[in-house]
């Protein structure tokens, strides 16, 4: 996953205007870091993005993000 992906899908699930603080200020439960530290020391975006799933408990119907294929 790129780093561009990643803010995308961050940004539809939590909100353009929540997502910078959330990145910022959620500590994930399974890294005991915030998404920003991660991404910044090289963690995959991919694992950062599930980890933030599990701890939100979003439906894993969306960890792929929208649908935008209009079906």
């Amino acid at each position: 996953m790129r780093l561009t992906e990643f803010h995308r899908l961050v940004d539809d699930e939590f909100g353009r205007d929540s997502s910078a603080f959330l990145l910022d200020t959620h500590v994930l439960a399974e890294f005991g870091a915030t998404p920003a530290e991660l991404l910044v020391g090289g963690e995959e975006p991919k694992r950062v993005w599930e980890a933030l799933c599990r701890d939100f408990r979003v439906p894993k119907e969306r960890w792929l993000g929208r649908d935008e294929s209009g079906s």
